[in-house]
């Protein structure tokens, strides 16, 4: 079926077109109905008739913190409309999936999820980047889609979906407004994307085909997005993009104005953060002084994922990625010595075509001689439609030999045993998965794991390093140290103790919450996660409670687990660091059981009182 906007053409309109960024009413188009065979329509239930917007919507998110961000849009408007968003998908009217296309492995789950919608017999929506690159995609014929660039339009196609027809959205005019209404996933965390696209064309990447070409968010209209979210409480703001270097080169500025630009407006109490999100290595070269001055200000984390791929030119060039590893040195080495506690991710491609002994010991040489606290390994992964799709591979089994040996050398290295016995500042936004720690950062975005109250959540104070594993970071916090922007905690501590549950939306491939780009980092993390050392590398699964509308609609952060995807890896917390600690549920539960024997016991106490008083005082005769 055509796009909508193909069905209507320029002669539908009196001028030759619709006016750019212009919602046109899905009232004015002709959709057609799905196709459905007589003995279909005898066993499938026929459309529902409700009124729209009183249906119940599953949403799932794959992908990288773009995607995620997208979905929160999209939740937002469906919200705001008057759908409840669940995360049961069995009692949900619609399932909603936003897919991400790096990597086959979320492709694959994109698909069993398809499987099992059409078994159960629910209407689909299929959003994000598999449908907007891949729209023939034999798995998609018969079902709705949306492109990354129509997410504003969600409503109308989850409308015409559950009447029973078919609807696809997918021809690129203007951006996304940034103003539409917002679930977030974590009620303190703002993924704010700059930029769609990129400039680069690596031959391995399929994401390209779907985020298209460099298109920038002007600075003003990211400012005063940034004044929007800061008033509400967000307490993280997470630049994401395809490539976040890139940011303004098609309108004429870069991103050290744009930083600047969005830090002049961050508060003076350091109560919100700002993290910059993934950059190739290209794009900042000539702004590395910049970027260090960025990086040193108080208010923005020391911390940039930038990715390598491989430490052999012969490889990056048959990558076509731009930029030999001599520059990448440069890149590493001029921001650890400019800024202090800076901390670096990369990403490692393993076994891309060509790839020869040499080209990966040339690698494993380029992470021991750095190592990085961050190293997110993958296996080489041909994507359809690529140019590396059709050079020669290397063998599997030698590509499986050579991820496990870099994972093996990343894995020796300690890289936070300097940390033990020091106070660090941390910024806390969300709950392990284990029930019993508060997840907070440091500057440098070091996850430190701490036994605090809920009350905490949307702080920053002092904690001491009491413990460092390989993987895991823990903490006490130092009494007196607390600092909160009362304005809006208050009212923000309140709303998440009465909420419980966890989010509807959850990322399930591709990158993690540090890896804010799916497009040319295309690294799995075999070895290690992308936030800095945890009980597991993303976040978070919060309350799904419905909001009422409103113009952002903020999503609230409970259970807060930090969640892995399905492509990388969750480490556990080893058992030896594990405290003997019950459960918040559990602490929870004991208070109100001893909270209501003790009003059983006094009031047992009153009535034996007063009932003594009354006999003493009662005449005989």
């Amino acid at each position: 079926m055509e796009d909508i906007e193909d069905v209507l053409g320029p002669a539908g309109f009196s001028d030759g077109g619709a006016p750019p960024g212009l919602r046109l009413p899905l009232s004015t188009v002709a959709v057609k109905p799905k196709r459905r065979s007589s003995r279909l329509a005898q066993t499938q239930p026929q459309p529902d008739a409700r009124i729209p917007g009183t249906q119940t919507i599953y949403v799932k998110t794959f992908g990288c913190s773009h995607n995620q961000s997208d979905s929160e849009y999209m939740s937002g408007q469906l919200s705001a409309f008057g759908y409840a968003i669940t995360e049961e998908p069995e009692g949900a009217d619609l399932w909603l999936i936003n897919t991400c296309t790096v990597k086959n492995p979320s492709q694959s789950a994109m698909t069993t999820l398809i499987s099992k919608c059409k078994s159960a017999n629910k209407p689909l929506v299929v959003a994000g980047c598999v449908p907007q690159g891949s729209r023939d995609l034999k798995e998609l014929e018969g079902i709705s889609i949306i492109g990354v660039q129509q997410i504003d339009r969600v409503v109308e196609v989850v409308e015409e979906t559950l009447k029973g027809h078919e609807v696809r959205l997918l021809s690129r005019k203007t951006l996304p407004s940034l103003d539409l209404p917002k679930v977030r996933k974590n009620k303190f965390i703002e993924i704010l994307p700059i930029n769609v696209g990129c400039l680069g064309a690596c031959t391995y990447c399929k994401t390209k085909h779907a985020r298209g070409h460099l298109g920038s968010y002007t600075i003003d209209s990211l400012v005063d997005r940034v004044k929007i979210v800061v008033s509400e409480g967000v307490r993280e703001i997470w630049l994401s993009s395809e490539d976040t270097g890139a940011y303004g080169r098609d309108i004429g500025t870069n991103l050290p104005n744009l930083l600047n630009a969005i830090v002049a407006e961050l508060p003076a109490d350091r109560s919100t953060m700002l993290r910059i999100g993934m950059t190739n290595p290209p794009f900042i070269l000539e702004h590395l002084n910049e970027i260090a001055s960025v990086l040193r200000h108080p208010c923005v984390y020391t911390f940039l994922h930038v990715p390598v791929q491989s430490g052999s030119d012969a490889v990056l060039k048959a990558m076509n990625r731009e930029y030999t590893v001599s520059e990448f040195r440069m890149v590493v080495d001029t921001l650890c010595e400019l800024v202090p506690g800076m901390q670096i991710a990369t990403d490692i491609i393993c076994g891309f075509p060509g790839e020869t002994d040499e080209d990966f010991a040339q690698t494993v040489s380029l992470v021991k001689e750095y190592q990085l606290p961050q190293v997110h390994i993958s296996q080489f992964y041909p994507r359809p439609g690529t140019p590396a799709a059709r050079m020669k591979k290397v063998p599997s089994i030698e590509v499986k030999k050579r991820s496990r040996e870099l994972t093996s050398v990343f894995e020796a290295f300690s890289p936070y045993e300097g940390l033990k016995g020091k106070v660090e500042r941390i910024w806390i936004t969300e709950i392990a998965t284990d029930g019993i720690h508060l997840v907070g950062h440091t500057k440098g975005y070091i996850q430190v794991l701490v036994i605090a109250p809920d009350s905490m959540l949307g702080t920053s104070a002092d904690a001491k390093i009491t413990s460092v594993g390989r993987w895991s970071v823990f903490g006490e916090v130092i009494e007196g140290s607390v600092a909160v922007n009362e304005a809006s905690h208050k009212q923000n501590c309140a709303e998440v103790r009465k909420e419980n549950g966890q989010n509807h939306v959850e990322e399930a491939t591709c990158t993690t919450k540090t890896c804010d780009s799916c497009a040319c980092s295309g690294a799995e993390s075999a070895a290690q996660q992308c936030s800095p050392p945890s009980v597991a590398p993303t976040n978070r699964g919060e309350a799904a409670r419905q909001e009422t509308p409103q113009p952002t609609l903020v999503r609230r952060n409970v259970e807060g687990t930090v969640k892995t995807s399905e492509v990388d890896t969750a480490t556990p917390i080893a058992k030896d660091q594990q405290p003997n600690v019950i459960a918040r549920r559990a602490l929870n539960i004991d208070r109100i059981l001893w909270g209501g024997l003790a009003v059983s016991f006094a009031t047992t106490v009153a009535v034996l009182v007063l009932l003594t008083y009354k006999i003493s005082h009662t005449p005989s005769y």
